[in-house]
């Protein structure tokens, strides 16, 4: 099994769009952002085909047509963060992405994803097939947006620069 310290050392991903993958053997939600990193969408569950070569041709040419710089594989960890049955597949998947499209594949904790995307679809009168087939790619879409919030630089704008000290109100300048 691998160690902690390997599956949430942040791999480098250029910058541009980048894709999160919640991993499933019946279902893969998959999420995208812009090439800044803002917002981040949910894109159709991907039924995985069991057919490695229409796996391999599904994420190239969503590479190709979505500009995707690297990808961002949601680990199923187990509360206390000891490996599950799970994250072993999941690695492997992530390890087979990245040799599959030549992009850097770099993971994201999933705690709690499918709980919070079950929540966030309660309520809004779905059948529960609709909300199984939406719930991945939600989990999918909360993944990118925690390595985004992770990863961020800051933006003008967003308050204090690291590199100055905040202003004092009635301070006199130098």
């Amino acid at each position: 099994m691998m160690s902690d310290h390997r599956r949430f050392t942040s791999v480098p991903i250029p910058a541009g769009r980048v894709a999160a993958v919640d991993y499933g053997r019946k279902r893969m939600g998959i999420a995208i952002c812009d090439a800044e990193r803002i917002i981040a969408s949910p894109w159709p569950m991907r039924q995985p085909t069991g057919d490695e070569k229409a796996e391999a041709a599904f994420f190239k040419r969503l590479v190709a047509e979505e500009a995707i710089v690297g990808f961002v594989v949601g680990l199923p960890v187990h509360a206390d963060g000891s490996d599950s049955k799970m994250s072993v597949e999941a690695e492997r998947f992530a390890v087979w992405l990245g040799e599959t499209t030549s992009r850097p594949v770099s993971f994201q904790d999933e705690r709690y994803t499918s709980v919070e995307a079950a929540g966030m679809l309660a309520g809004l009168g779905l059948s529960r097939g609709k909300k199984k087939a939406r719930a991945d790619s939600i989990a999918a879409h909360i993944i990118l947006t925690a390595w985004m919030e992770a990863h961020a630089s800051p933006r003008p704008g967003d308050g204090v620069s690291p590199h100055e000290p905040p202003q004092r109100p009635g301070a006199l300048d130098g």
